[in-house]
């Protein structure tokens, strides 16, 4: 068996870390065996060269080995992709064609961003698996296949599969035994090595003198955190390689190069934003619609007192508060002719549906009556008419009956309390 510094030679692979280390142990160590492998880490970390020390290391290695990105294949054609289709299973199927699966028999498959499979993909995937079978796009056929699977991912899966976005049982699958790369900012002993390696490398490629770093760039390169990890850190190399006319760089040069606003410090994701938006939009809702019942109860509460009083001043007089809240403070003196003006208020015109005051044969208070007659059918009685109903209804647990109602808990404990249930 070869030792790990001889794969990190073979591979090309930079760096002491005991966790890479670790990595590149296990890759070892699973290699002649035919165990499902998943490889995890951030976007950028390396993942790529797991799978390729397993295929050369492993009794397949005379056989085909095939690297595919789940995530750039369009779903509608993913598992023709993998699995091959049928002349004429779809429009534009021409001929038939031999998926990656049937084209790596006895050989690798290799997985990239594994995460990013249509859950249809993902039930053919199992079976592929689990008997080594699979069925071409358009066919009723059912072939065999002999490959390796290793796949890797930069989701969290066990979040994708509580959001049901990738199956449990595929991952289990996959994941007999997992690998996991550290990220760049995890390896901070390997930050300067590698970036060492990559501006000789360009150095070559460019023909010209190779930059070195001081000491005060040495510290913030180690201080970065590399979102990007060895692909953004090799992106800078670059940059600095060919823009750069001293080839000494500085911590200053160095920091223009690099994001600004960028700190070593963990970020804080609230993950249950999403999840509580509708909720509290919802809230907001029920809160407008209720203020605005209860101004329009006032509304008709003063015009009651309005019809039967038929005194504008005493009304206005009396029901001061109301009117400010219902119209606002116009800081100045109302007189009671501007407040028969206002046409909320005013009283109607003499028409056969109205009242007359002069008129002595008809009741002046129908009015009043009508409005009576309305507010028994208010919003807030039938409101509190159905929480009584469903709280009988659920013996007085609050949560049954707010499911029922289609309202938080919270905003029934707040109607309980306001109705003084």
């Amino acid at each position: 068996m070869e030792s790990i510094q001889a794969i990190k030679q073979r591979f090309g692979i930079i760096g002491n870390d005991p966790k890479l280390n670790r990595a590149i142990e296990k890759a070892i160590q699973v290699a002649p065996t035919d165990i499902s492998v998943l490889v995890t880490g951030e976007s950028g970390v390396g993942k790529e060269s797991i799978p390729k020390i397993i295929h050369q290391l492993s009794h397949r290695k005379h056989g085909k080995y095939i690297a595919v990105n789940c995530g750039a294949i369009p779903e509608g054609t993913i598992d023709s992709e993998l699995f091959g289709h049928e002349k004429g299973a779809f429009t534009g199927a021409t001929s038939t064609r031999s998926g990656y699966f049937e084209v790596a028999d006895g050989g690798t498959i290799f997985l990239d961003e594994v995460g990013e499979l249509p859950l249809t993909t993902q039930v053919r995937l199992l079976r592929v698996l689990e008997n080594g079978e699979f069925i071409k796009v358009g066919s009723s056929k059912v072939q065999k296949t002999n490959v390796r699977i290793v796949a890797a991912t930069n989701v969290n899966m066990f979040e994708a599969i509580k959001k049901e976005k990738f199956r449990e049982d595929l991952y289990y699958r996959l994941s007999t035994v997992d690998i996991n790369i550290p990220p760049l900012r995890e390896r901070k002993e390997d930050i300067h090595l590698l970036f060492r390696k990559f501006a000789s490398d360009f150095a070559l490629k460019y023909k010209m003198p190779t930059i070195k770093l001081n000491d005060d760039a040495v510290s913030i390169l180690q201080k970065h955190r590399w979102n990007g990890n060895i692909r953004q850190l090799r992106n800078v190399a670059e940059q600095i390689s060919v823009l750069e006319q001293n080839r000494t760089i500085s911590a200053s040069t160095l920091q223009g190069y690099l994001p600004s606003g960028s700190s070593n410090l963990p970020a804080v994701i609230n993950t249950s934003k999403a999840e509580s938006d509708f909720s509290n939009e919802r809230e907001i809702l029920y809160k407008v619609l209720f203020d605005m019942k209860s101004d329009l109860n006032d509304l008709k509460k003063l015009t009651m007192e309005l019809m039967k009083s038929g005194n504008a001043s005493d009304v206005q007089k009396d029901n001061e508060g109301l009117i400010q809240k219902i119209y606002g403070d116009p800081q100045k003196d109302t007189s009671s002719e501007e407040f028969e003006d206002m046409e909320i208020l005013a009283i109607p015109e003499q028409t056969e549906d109205h009242f007359d005051p002069d008129d002595k044969n008809q009741d002046k208070y129908h009015f009043a009556e009508e409005i009576e007659e309305e507010e028994t059918l208010s919003l807030q009685d039938k409101e509190l008419e159905l929480i009584k109903k469903s709280l009988e209804r659920h013996q007085g647990k609050r949560k049954l009956a707010a499911a029922e109602l289609g309202i938080s808990e919270r905003t029934l404990y707040r109607k309980i309390k306001q109705y003084d249930l």
